[in-house]
């Protein structure tokens, strides 16, 4: 027999734990059972991770694995077994007293109660003497996958971070709170999936998942756009005539902007890269429209200046 490293088919290391083990080990026959994986290559892997199982399972003969398993090469072609190697394969039968590759016969492995633990089934001897292993009716299956709503402002959804966010089992009406990493540059609409956070499995099997679904709230000033924001820029009627510095709302504060003499409403003034930001390419802009605002009250002084610029000025409206 050649030798094969028990631990490498399992995916573990040598130090891990029995546990550790056996939640390889689960994982792997949920996988690759025949009757969950119909692929050509999941019998005869599901075989293998069996055997490997079969081993390593026990205290007992993973230690004496451990001890003489790199002899097994030198044994096979001496035609003597190191000692204690024949306890490892103790509990297995194999077809005309030879290991012959497909020739592993489950059924007398002590191996089909963890089996019928873990799938609900038993193994049934085929007529040629193998092992087939029945349909199982119960098999256990893994959690349904749920879906929850998480509101975020703007400004947590371009910058990302941490959330609390506390769900509710519509079943039992139990409550848990998860703290969920929120990833920079997030869209409305987008989900995050947060693995085995969802329904639990039947007979042993994982959760499903969980998917968050994300919506944006609504902002004081700032509209998304594709990666572009826009927000509007309030101006008195002089200071979109004169010009000179104003105040916009970014998704990281106020900034100074220089207001061009003579603008008027529906200008816009463009700020490169101070819009949503993008995992890839460059991030958006931000827009502010002018919106040029009067007072819906004027002191005496204020109405005699505007009758006064209405007298003096020739501007009219269809000249721009």
């Amino acid at each position: 027999m050649d030798y094969k490293n028990y631990y490498a088919v399992l995916g573990v290391a040598r130090d891990v734990s029995q546990d550790d083990i056996q939640r390889a080990y689960r994982k792997l026959a949920r996988k690759y059972h025949p009757d969950v994986n119909k692929s050509s290559e999941a019998e005869p892997k599901f075989k293998e991770i069996s055997e490997a199982y079969e081993v390593l399972k026990d205290k007992g003969r993973r230690s004496k694995y451990d001890q003489f398993g790199s002899a097994w090469k030198q044994a096979q072609r001496s035609g003597a077994q190191p000692a204690g190697f024949e306890d490892v394969f103790s509990s297995f039968r194999f077809q005309g007293g030879e290991a012959r590759s497909g020739s592993f016969d489950f059924a007398g492995a002590g191996f089909s109660s963890f089996f019928e633990g873990l799938f609900g089934a038993q193994a049934q001897p085929s007529a040629a003497g193998g092992a087939q292993w029945a349909r199982a009716a119960t098999v256990g299956q893994v959690g349904a996958n749920q879906e929850a709503r998480i509101s975020l402002t703007l400004e947590q959804a371009a910058k990302g971070g941490e959330r609390e966010l506390t769900l509710t089992d519509p079943t039992t009406g139990s409550t848990r709170t998860l703290r969920v990493k929120i990833p920079a540059a997030v869209r409305p609409g987008q989900k995050i999936r947060l693995a085995g956070q969802g329904g639990h499995g039947s007979k042993g099997s994982p959760r499903g998942d969980l998917f968050l679904l994300l919506d944006l709230e609504p902002h004081p000033s700032l509209r998304l756009d594709g990666r572009n924001l826009h927000t509007t820029l309030p101006l008195t009627p002089w200071h979109a005539a004169l010009g000179g510095p104003a105040k916009v709302t970014t998704l990281d504060g106020e900034v100074t902007v220089k207001i061009p003499a003579g603008s008027s409403s529906g200008r816009r003034i463009r700020l490169r890269g101070r819009g949503f930001p993008q995992t890839k390419g460059r991030d958006g802009d931000l827009l502010a429209e002018i919106k040029i605002v009067v007072p819906r009250e004027l002191s005496a002084k204020e109405r005699g200046l505007f009758e006064q610029l209405a007298q003096e000025s020739e501007f009219q409206p269809e000249d721009v």
